[in-house]
C-alpha cells in the first residue's frame, strides 16, 4: 500500500501543478496511512511547493504528535489533522524546532519560541572539567541551553544569565522551571551594550563566563537560509561589537576564564582585539566544536596583572 500510494502521489506531483497540490493535500490529510508512511510522503508535498526538506523534518513532527506510539501505528483523524497543521507551517519555511515548539540540547528538552535563537549541537561540549567552579555568567542566554545544561551537570554551580531580549529571558525562566533548576539561576533582562554599568553592579565576580554572542558579519547576513533569516532574532546573529564589550566586562568580573562560541574565522581577530584593548586578558587557545570546525570555539583567561 505504501508503494502504491507513493506512486500515486508522484504521479500527481508531475501532472497539472494547480490540481496536484490540492490532490496531494487531500491525500495526505485523508489517507489512513501508518505514521512511517506519512513520514515518507510529506517530503513529496514539500518538494511540490519547492521546499527541499529532509525526511527527518516530517519524522520529528509526526513523532511529536503521536508521542510514544510506534511508527507502525495509524494516526487517528485528529492526529492526522494535527500533523497537517504542523507540516503546513513548514511550507512557510518555519524551522521544525519552532513548529513543534521544543528541541533537544545535550540531555535536555527545551521549549523553543521565535525569534529566540534555536539551540544547536555545535554549541555542546564533551566534558565539564573546565566548569567545576561555583559561579558563572552567561551572556545571551537565549532559550537557556548553555546555562541550564551546565546547571544540570554541575550540582554546586550557580549562574547569572542575561539577554537583551525579554522573550529570551522569559523562555529561559520557563525552561528552568520545567527542569527544576530555577533556584540556582538568576536571569536578567539586560543588554551588554546599553547596560554594562548595571551588569557590573548586579553581578558579583564570577569564575567563568560563557556565551554564544553575535558573530556573523553584516555582509554575510544575506547568505543565511530563509528559515534563519526570516524567523530567528537577527540582533542575536549580526555584529562583532558586542564581543568587544564582553571582553571588557570579563576583565572586571572574571577571576578565571571566558569561553565563547564564535565563527571559524574569528580566533585571529579576537586574539588581535585582546592585544589591542590591553585589558589584562590572555588568549589561551582555540578549540574545535563538535562538528570539528577549526576555530569555532574560543577560550580566554583573565590574567591578574
Amino acid at each position: 500500500i505504501m508503494y502504491k500510494t507513493s506512486w500515486i502521489l508522484n504521479r500527481l506531483i508531475h501532472t497539472h501543478s494547480g490540481v496536484s497540490k490540492h490532490r496531494v493535500s487531500r491525500a495526505l490529510l485523508l489517507l489512513q496511512q501508518s505514521a512511517e508512511s506519512q513520514i515518507r510522503l510529506w517530503p513529496l508535498h514539500f518538494t511540490l511547493h519547492g521546499i527541499l526538506v529532509l525526511v527527518l523534518s516530517s519524522q520529528y513532527i509526526i513523532s511529536h504528535v503521536i508521542g510514544e506510539k510506534t511508527l507502525e501505528c495509524v494516526p487517528r483523524k485528529r492526529e492526522r489533522e494535527r500533523v497537517w497543521e504542523l507540516c503546513s507551517k513548514c511550507l512557510t519555511r518555519m524551522p521544525v524546532q519552532y513548529v513543534i515548539e521544543e528541541w533537544d540540547f545535550r540531555d535536555l528538552t527545551l521549549k523553543t519560541k521565535p525569534p529566540v535563537v534555536i539551540p544547536r549541537p555545535e554549541t555542546e561540549v564533551k566534558n565539564f572539567s573546565d566548569f567545576l567552579d561555583k559561579h558563572g555568567l552567561c551572556v545571551g542566554c537565549g532559550s537557556g541551553a548553555i546555562s541550564l545544561s551546565l546547571l544540570r551537570s554541575i550540582p554546586q554551580l550557580r549562574v547569572f544569565a542575561l539577554d537583551q531580549s525579554q522573550t529570551a529571558v522569559c523562555l529561559t525562566m520557563e525552561n528552568a522551571n520545567r527542569l527544576g533548576l530555577q533556584d540556582r539561576l538568576d536571569v536578567h533582562h539586560l543588554d551588554v551594550i546599553k547596560d554594562a554599568d548595571v551588569i557590573l553592579s548586579k553581578c558579583k565576580p564570577v569564575d567563568f563566563l560563557v556565551g554564544n554572542p553575535p558573530y556573523l558579519l553584516s555582509q554575510d547576513m544575506d547568505t543565511l537560509q530563509t528559515e534563519i533569516l526570516g524567523f530567528e532574532d537577527n540582533s542575536a546573529l549580526d555584529g562583532l561589537s558586542v564581543i568587544c564589550l564582553i571582553l571588557a566586562l570579563s576583565s572586571k568580573l572574571l577571576t578565571q576564564r571566558v569561553y565563547l562560541e564564535l565563527a571559524p574565522y574569528h580566533p585571529p581577530v579576537i586574539q588581535q582585539l585582546i592585544e589591542e584593548m590591553r585589558l589584562g586578558l590572555l588568549y589561551l587557545e582555540t578549540r574545535c566544536d563538535l562538528t570539528n570546525r577549526s576555530g569555532s570555539s574560543k577560550k580566554g583567561e583573565y590574567e591578574v596583572i
